[in-house]
């Protein structure tokens, strides 16, 4: 594997650690985030004047040449596989899918391939400049296997940096529709009595707790409200069905981004997702207030009705405003067209 050396002097006023100083002023063309600067100095690949420096704490100063010993990105441990994708836009930083329900995003013990992952490393090949000092993608986000939608990933390490930066900071729009139990109103007296849960301006339901791993199962998320990761869900309704109507359409956007989110916090307002096999449940429908066309879709329908619609947020290196929006894909549409159908 070939290595390449960087050299820099360190201008004005530099922070007082090295790691701090080498992210500041290390040239934007190498594309090293400071994870892997951080890495590095560990490696002992960094000189300062000539001698190595391997504490990340060592101070600089001004006028100190640095010299960092980078090695070519490592061809990943996860093995390339073609299998088909829904680009909806690619460039040499990052790229957006349209992820099919029954992916995995990233290969683990129960699923070492057939994953986005996969797909992306045979997809992108050569294009991939490594993340981290490995060729491939950089995954900053996620959403569920059964979850259909977008995912922004990044090429290079600095697409994933300035990434991970907007998501950490909560920057990302990202909308999503469901199709959920009941109908969520401001009206509704059991809701005004669930803890975490309220309503805005505009009759948009708002979820505020915190979440967690739950304590025998650990499989599912659990709502706390101590203990937890804050987590902020919004949702509205867009369409009912059923008279009196007993499902509904909503579009969720989430504030936080934790695992399950929308799935455990519509749960905990009592309106889980139709096709939910860990949060939604199997209910009852009444059988007058729907077709049997329509009872029959939601008992069948295999997975939860959930579909990452919307993921806008700024390109990590152009500085654009990106926006990309994701039609519903053909179960959950054939869902809604048996919803809509009229009682004989």
């Amino acid at each position: 594997m070939g290595t390449s050396c960087v050299r820099f002097t360190i201008a004005a006023d530099p922070p007082p650690r090295l790691d701090k100083a080498l992210a500041r002023d290390v040239p934007e063309s190498v594309l090293l985030s400071r994870t892997r600067l951080a890495r590095l100095i560990e490696d002992g690949a960094v000189a300062v004047n000539g001698a190595v420096v391997s504490a990340p704490k060592a101070r600089v100063a001004e006028g100190d040449t640095v010299e960092i010993t980078v090695s070519e990105s490592e061809e990943s441990h996860i093995g390339p596989e073609h299998i088909p994708l829904v680009v909806v836009f690619e460039d040499d930083d990052l790229i957006v899918v349209n992820k099919p329900a029954g992916m995995v995003v990233h290969p683990a013990p129960g699923t070492p391939s057939g994953t986005l992952v996969n797909a992306l490393l045979a997809h992108c090949g050569e294009s991939l400049s490594g993340v981290g000092g490995v060729k491939r993608p950089g995954i900053v986000h996620r959403i569920d296997k059964e979850t259909s939608g977008l995912l922004v990933v990044a090429k290079t390490d600095a697409a994933h940096q300035g990434l991970a930066a907007q998501f950490a900071a909560h920057t990302v729009e990202r909308y999503y529709k469901a199709v959920v139990y009941g109908v969520p109103d401001a009206n509704d007296p059991r809701l005004r009595g669930i803890r975490g849960v309220n309503f805005e301006p505009g009759n948009i339901l708002k979820l505020t707790t915190q979440l967690a791993r739950h304590k025998t199962d650990r499989q599912r998320q659990a709502v706390l409200f101590s203990n937890g990761r804050h987590a902020v869900t919004r949702a509205r309704v867009i369409e009912r069905f059923g008279t009196p109507a007993t499902v509904a359409l909503v579009e969720c956007w989430l504030e936080t981004g934790r695992t399950h989110q929308i799935r455990v916090h519509l749960a905990h307002a009592g309106h889980g997702l139709i096709g939910d096999p860990v949060y939604g449940g199997k209910r009852k429908l009444p059988a007058k207030a729907l077709s049997q066309t329509a009872l029959d879709a939601v008992s069948a329908f295999p997975r939860q009705a959930l579909h990452a619609a919307v993921l806008g947020f700024v390109h990590p290196v152009s500085g654009e405003e990106i926006r990309f929006e994701a039609d519903i894909p053909q179960d959950m549409n054939d869902l809604l067209l048996a919803l809509r159908t009229a009682l004989q």
